[in-house]
């Protein structure tokens, strides 16, 4: 590492005029350092010493110089500086360079670029300085990534290690840079440094369930997704028209949905954007791909989601993590009854063209459990308001949830999960549930469901040429005008590439 502390520059001579004694300022070579009148030496006559004061008060003062300071006050100094400039000052003279190399010095950065420990320091039994350099060395490439990523990775391994520790099984060890470089030979494009730093932790998952990158359930509908590893990626690398120097991050194995990484800046894609494909169902050209954006950056994708799940975000269900959203605000209480509400978009079940957009939802209803025994109830029914993003209302009625219908007592939570689509891009819904007491058959109360809203996430349409008949359109517009209700209804499997877009989802889970 060229001019790293103990690299080429170490050691070096110091520069001119750096480092070395000053001369005497001008006008005082002969001016003895005895003091007139105290009878040292020859004293000069009135005339020189009059000739010599002048000369003193027209020096200029010595010039001040870093290196004069004291030992302690510099290594202050160091201390707030980043490993580059203590790099440069090593460069400077002979003691800049000893002090640059104070070993507590570069404590600071181990930790802080590295994540290295003081028990990794001891078990390998090296300097701070030998241990950021040896580093340095091998993952310099990735410093402005590296702690970001591998905090990200420490704490979802430590996380699913107490919740999940079959799928901390399921994860590969690192890769080393030339199989990385392999694969860049291989797709013929440049792969971003944090997608690689991420792979010199470690290479992705084994194809197994659940994935690592979450999972979602309906009664007729399963996704899990991988974190495909380096070799599987690039295997699975996109030259055809519509996906066009595309890279796959994760793969289901159930429905083959994919999230993608645009490796070059082609179809309307910013370079190394994530997201979702979603063909065009209104194009009679198969290259016709509108995408649903996942993330702007492999790193912001990988740690924003990471966050989400070590936070609670997404909940672990049946040792999986959910991809569910839950809003903080979205809870209502009713007496003694709490009603909370998480959501989540199904891209692989909806469309930009036509304006599908599915949305699945779990409640759960808890009764305290300071509740008295003689609160507790049954659900009879529901009822929803159901309003898109046009300001369009439908309202609907039904007897329990999901075919169910749920007793509640003190400490106990019941949950279920069900969906709905909108032909616009959000929409909320809000209502109630209608018990009544088990001990007092006749009284009837209602419980206030929270307004929750769905947003689908950002999307870009595609710019290949769509090639639409004007048959096609008047099918779709027929269909546009309908948005699915809340239905225990079954209606079975549904797929995302079918023409046109249903007007109803499955709704029992």
């Amino acid at each position: 590492m060229s001019g790293f502390p103990g690299g080429p520059y170490y050691g070096a001579r110091p520069r001119s005029g750096r480092g070395a004694s000053s001369p005497p300022p001008p006008g005082r070579e002969g001016v003895s350092g005895a003091c007139p009148g105290r009878g040292v030496g020859p004293q000069p006559g009135p005339g020189k010493m009059a000739a010599a004061a002048a000369a003193a008060l027209g020096a200029e003062e010595p010039e001040l110089c870093l290196e004069l300071l004291p030992t302690d006050p510099l290594l202050l100094i160091f201390s707030f500086l980043d490993y580059q400039d203590l790099v440069s000052c090593s460069c400077v003279s002979r003691r800049l360079n000893q002090l640059s190399n104070h070993d507590p010095l570069w404590r600071r950065h181990c930790k802080k670029y590295w994540l290295l420990s003081e028990a990794e320091k001891t078990q390998k039994n090296k300097s701070w300085k030998t241990l950021f350099k040896d580093t340095y060395i091998d993952l310099g490439r990735y410093i402005q990534h590296y702690a970001t990523l591998k905090k990200a990775w420490d704490d979802l391994e430590r996380y699913l290690g107490q919740r999940c520790p079959r799928m901390i099984g399921s994860l590969k060890d690192s890769v080393e840079e030339c199989e990385l470089d392999a694969v860049e030979a291989q797709i013929g494009c440049k792969l971003p440094n944090d997608y690689r730093c991420s792979f010199r932790i470690h290479n992705g998952q084994k194809l197994v369930v659940p994935g690592l990158m979450g999972s979602m359930a309906l009664s007729n509908h399963y996704r899990s997704e991988d974190l495909l590893d380096i070799d599987t990626a690039a295997g699975g690398f996109q030259q055809r028209q519509g996906l066009k120097q595309c890279l796959p991050l994760t793969f289901c194995i159930h429905t083959g949905l994919s999230q993608y990484m645009a490796l070059e800046s082609v179809e309307g894609r910013n370079k190394y954007e994530i997201f979702y494909q979603c063909p065009d169902q209104m194009a009679r050209n198969p290259s016709a791909i509108d995408m649903f954006i996942t993330g702007a950056s492999y790193s912001e994708w990988f740690t924003s989601y990471v966050h989400n799940v070590v936070t609670g975000g997404y909940p672990i269900i049946r040792d999986q993590i959910f991809r569910y959203v839950h809003d903080k605000g979205c809870v209502a209480t009713t007496g003694d009854i709490t009603v909370s509400v998480s959501t989540s978009f199904l891209p692989e079940l909806s469309s930009v063209h036509p304006p599908h957009y599915f949305f699945t939802y779990r409640i759960r209803i808890e009764m305290s459990k300071d509740a008295l025994p003689e609160k507790t109830c049954q659900l009879d029914s529901r009822y929803w308001r159901i309003t898109n993003a046009k300001g369009e209302i439908e309202e609907v009625q039904g007897p329990g949830v999901v075919g169910e219908f749920p007793i509640l007592s003190p400490g106990r939570v019941y949950e279920y999960t069900s969906c709905t689509t909108f032909s616009t891009t959000s929409g909320y819904m809000e209502g109630h549930y209608t018990f009544h007491l088990l001990y007092y058959k006749d009284r009837i109360f209602n419980v206030a469901i929270p307004r929750f809203h769905m947003v689908c996430p950002t999307f870009k349409v595609s710019t290949t040429p769509r090639e639409t008949s004007h048959d096609d359109c008047s099918v779709i517009e027929e269909d546009e005008e309908e948005d699915s209700t809340d239905s225990d209804d079954y209606e079975g499997p549904r797929l995302v590439n079918y023409s046109p877009a249903p007007s109803h989802c499955p709704r029992h889970t």
